[in-house]
């Protein structure tokens, strides 16, 4: 890759970041806190929480075999998409590059920040070669987004591949693995101090169960973590989410079983969708989701939603016409959703 230095914005090399009064008291233990303009009253809400969530990232540390200066925490995932973009891309002069179908916020951020972005079609086995990406990059090309498993297609792409974009390109790579806690694929976190180029993205949104409260995590090296926490808003992650996130760490194992239950009602509910006279095909699947192209995915979603029952409809997206996307949830409500194609007529 090229120098960090060449990557990154000059005016983010040189932009002098906001400093909290968290962030500047350091040293022994102290019980009065009378730098922050907060209100004495309503502990422990009162407090500004840690800017940095340290607690949190010694935690999580551990669990992904990584070091605590390899974290990023933000508010949800997109977060950090934002931010890389905010880092690396000058607006209305560089550009990125992702496979397509993929998760729609790439874009999006791109949009949002005047950055060309450039898709490269998968194939009709959703993966993708390096060589067709490398083929559309040039000199203004700063970041390659790739999400593994994929959304909306769930499969892991190619391992050999991703390793040779990482090797190859000059710029950014970054690896979401959203999905990756439902996968047998190595994640590519044991590979970052490999890859001074590489950022995987997780979150707690998934196999933690914890949409609800936005914490989604950026893993790289400590310069680029360095970077993040830089440009970052200062209190990006509030204390009810670091609170309940800390909560659920200490709950892996159960986690893990979570985990083993939506893997087992994933083959279950394909095994049973292949019976459907509604379903042509089922797309092979790593996360906690399947692809499944029917008979009329216009039709279908609408009978579903008279039913009460919501799936995501796909069929607009490329290389996805009539396609849905079902979520793995509950046995009861996946039997609800079965029980429901099964009486549906076209």
């Amino acid at each position: 890759m090229k120098d960090l230095q060449e990557l990154v914005r000059p005016n983010i090399l040189a932009l002098k970041p906001y400093s909290s009064a968290r962030d500047e008291y350091k040293g022994i233990e102290a019980s009065v806190f009378l730098d922050a303009n907060e209100n004495p009253y309503n502990n422990p809400n009162n407090r500004y929480p840690d800017p940095l969530q340290n607690e949190l990232k010694a935690l999580i540390a551990p669990i992904k075999g990584v070091r605590e200066e390899q974290i990023f925490l933000g508010n949800g995932s997109d977060e950090g998409i934002d931010l890389v973009y905010r880092i690396f891309c000058r607006p209305g002069t560089d550009n990125v590059v992702a496979i397509d179908p993929t998760y729609g916020m790439y874009q999006v951020c791109a949009d949002i920040n005047d950055v060309e972005y450039r898709k490269v079609k998968l194939d009709e086995h959703f993966q993708f070669r390096a060589a067709d990406l490398l083929a559309v990059a040039d000199e203004q090309t700063k970041l390659m987004f790739l999400c593994s498993p994929n959304n909306p297609t769930g499969n892991d792409l190619s391992h050999e591949e991703i390793l040779t974009l990482l090797r190859q390109f000059q710029g950014i790579v970054i690896v979401d693995e959203a999905y990756a806690d439902f996968s047998e694929a190595p994640s590519f976190l044991s590979r970052l101090d490999e890859f001074p180029n590489l950022i995987v993205l997780q979150t707690f949104s998934k196999a933690w169960g914890c949409a609800a409260i936005r914490l989604g995590m950026a893993f790289a090296s400590p310069e680029i973590i360095g970077l993040m926490n830089k440009i970052k808003y200062p209190y990006n992650v509030n204390r009810l989410t670091q609170q309940e996130a800390i909560h659920m760490l200490y709950k892996h194992p159960q986690v893990l079983q979570w985990i083993k239950s939506l893997q087992e009602e994933r083959t279950r509910m394909m095994e049973e969708f292949r019976k459907l006279p509604c379903c042509q095909t089922i797309f092979p699947t790593d996360a906690n989701f399947f692809l499944t192209r029917v008979t009329d995915a216009n039709a279908i979603y609408n009978y579903l939603v008279h039913q009460g029952i919501i799936v995501r409809n796909r069929t607009h997206v490329s290389l996805c016409h009539d396609c849905l996307r079902i979520t793995i949830g509950t046995r009861p409500e996946n039997n609800a959703l079965l029980e429901a194609l099964r009486e549906y007529k076209a």
